[in-house]
């Protein structure tokens, strides 16, 4: 008995990855729109709030940011008070941190998060969700590794 060789996927990955992303990123903006942050916001805040005081550039590392969207990213986190961006060690660093009133922010926008959450994982059901998790963790793991071999290589030339 042969065993069927696998078909290649139909359709563009990238389309179909953007297209789940739209509909999830939707349905937490629904949740968060009361508390006044945006899905980037509130993402960006609570990294904030884990690791800071934060060097810009381990902050976008950590959030797998470029320097320049990060920087976008935090201006109106600024504007509205929640975060700070102070001199650092030397005069050519900075350093970003949380205030209290981004503490707070941070703390209205993880109870709509939370809600957000717990009705995903009762639309798709937690082992679907728990198995996309694992998906995902798997191939950005993959897809770093041959980023970080393609850089290297370029470096390399």
């Amino acid at each position: 008995m042969s065993q069927a060789v696998p078909q290649p996927p139909r359709g563009c990955t990238n389309l179909k990855i953007r297209q789940l992303a739209r509909l999830v990123g939707r349905h937490y903006e629904a949740h968060a729109a009361a508390t006044g942050l945006k899905n980037t916001q509130y993402s960006l805040l609570s990294h904030v709030v884990k690791m800071a005081p934060v060097r810009p550039g381990d902050l976008a590392q950590a959030m797998r940011l470029d320097a320049s969207t990060l920087t976008r990213n935090l201006q109106p986190l600024v504007a509205q008070g929640w975060v700070t961006l102070g001199a650092g060690a030397d005069g050519r660093s900075r350093l970003v941190d949380v205030t209290e009133a981004g503490r707070a922010a941070r703390e209205q926008g993880q109870k709509a998060w939370k809600k957000a959450q717990l009705e995903v994982n009762a639309l798709l059901g937690i082992e679907r969700v728990t198995a996309l998790h694992a998906l995902i963790d798997e191939c950005i793991a993959v897809l770093e590794t041959t980023d970080d071999a393609h850089e290297e290589g370029a470096r390399n030339e």
